[in-house]
Parts: C-alpha cells; sequence; structure tokens
C-alpha cells in the first residue's frame, strides 16, 4: 500500500469503525477528513484530544469537515470510550494497522523504561478530493484541534 504524502491522493483503504460499520475516505464525499491517530482509549491525553474534537464538532461540521479517530483498540473498546466520553464522530480500529502503516505513524516510544512500538499522535488533513493536504507528527493535545480547525478553514478558502 502506498504511504500517504501531502499533495497526494490517499489510499481508499476500508477499516472497521465504531456503529458496527466499515469505513472508507471515500463514503465522504464532499467533505474534509480530519484523521487523527492516538495511542489508546481512555487514556488522559486521548481523553482530551477526543473532546477537544467533540467540543469543536459544531464549527467543524459548518466547515464541512468530518471528525475520525484512530487507534489499534477493538471497535468494542472505542464503542465504550465514544458512549462514555459523547464523541459525535466515529472512531476506526486499526488492529491490523493497515491505517497506522499508510500514514507511518508506528513509531518506537519508551514506555517505563522499556522500549516498544506504538502509535505516535498524529493528525491528517485530507480535502474533499481525497488529497492529503496537512499533517501533524508528534502531536501535544493543547491547543491542538483548534490549530487543525485553523487549516481546515484555510482550506476552504482555496
Amino acid at each position: 500500500m502506498a504511504k500517504a504524502k501531502v499533495g497526494k491522493k490517499v489510499t481508499d483503504t476500508k477499516v472497521p469503525a465504531t456503529g458496527e460499520q466499515e469505513l472508507k475516505f471515500s463514503d465522504f464525499k464532499d467533505k474534509n477528513i480530519v484523521l487523527y491517530f492516538y495511542p489508546k482509549d481512555s487514556t488522559p491525553g486521548c481523553t482530551r484530544e477526543g473532546q477537544d474534537f467533540r467540543d469543536d464538532i459544531a464549527k467543524f461540521r459548518r466547515a464541512k469537515t468530518i471528525i475520525l479517530g484512530v487507534s489499534r483498540d477493538s471497535v468494542k473498546s472505542h464503542e465504550n470510550f465514544k458512549a462514555k466520553q459523547e464523541f459525535p464522530f466515529d472512531l476506526l480500529s486499526d488492529k491490523e494497522e493497515k491505517l497506522c502503516q499508510q500514514f507511518d505513524v508506528i513509531k518506537e516510544k519508551n514506555m517505563y523504561g522499556k522500549k516498544v512500538m506504538g502509535i505516535e499522535r498524529s493528525t491528517f488533513l485530507i480535502d474533499k478530493k481525497g488529497v492529503l493536504r496537512q499533517e501533524w507528527r508528534k502531536v501535544k493535545v493543547d491547543g491542538h484541534a483548534e490549530e487543525v480547525l485553523a487549516a481546515v478553514k484555510e482550506l476552504n478558502k482555496k
């Protein structure tokens, strides 16, 4: 599978999602997509990041943009996380790491002094034509949703 590159159309990959669905990028014609990768459901940073996108959802919708969260957790775990946090967007279960590999987000990390492979918090902005327009790597949660929203608004001006 081709690696996602800014300025290039992304491969239309189908993955399981909340709501007993399988979703792919082409399901969202005429919408921008904010695809955010996070390490693990119900952990403090991942919860805050999801809450920030949740709290700004009306602004993203006005900008004709959908939010999709991705981690390697199961759909069942995602369903619980989504319900508990009242996320108004779907979470994608990438247990097979198809999207993780496509967007190159699996990195070596330090976990309690041990080296492990895990998802590096990253966000990608895909335009209405399926072209990757912007990426954020090594994301810090504070202020990130607002930064992404500003990029969406800028993209919509073009």
